[in-house]
């Protein structure tokens, strides 16, 4: 199972993260770096499965798959390095399986 973390529209002093659509630009520059195979003919029009956009507690955020490293290593270093510059908070994702749910 590949690792994912959040980018979260929060800095690290608490406060929240502006503009407003920040997620949904920095998912849009990253839509291109995808894994092989997930393009297909619209697929300048969706945000790529390794950088999407997402809501945490009420919060906006941006959950990156660590197969963007592997992929494309200076995407990855761009999307770390916009969080880090921005002061904004990175949590590790984690997995918790459904009941029922094998592995």
């Amino acid at each position: 199972m590949a690792s994912e973390f959040f980018i979260l529209g929060l800095t690290t002093d608490g406060k929240q993260f502006r503009p407003s659509d920040w997620a949904e630009r920095l998912c849009g520059v990253m839509s291109c770096f995808r894994p092989a195979g997930t393009g297909g003919r619209n697929a300048h029009l969706q945000y790529s499965p390794l950088v999407r956009p997402t809501m945490t507690n009420g919060v906006k955020a941006v959950v990156v798959n660590e197969t963007l490293k592997d992929i494309e290593p200076m995407a990855y270093h761009f999307v770390r390095q916009f969080a880090t510059d921005n002061k904004l908070q990175m949590v590790d994702a984690c997995h918790v399986p459904l009941p029922g749910d094998k592995g």
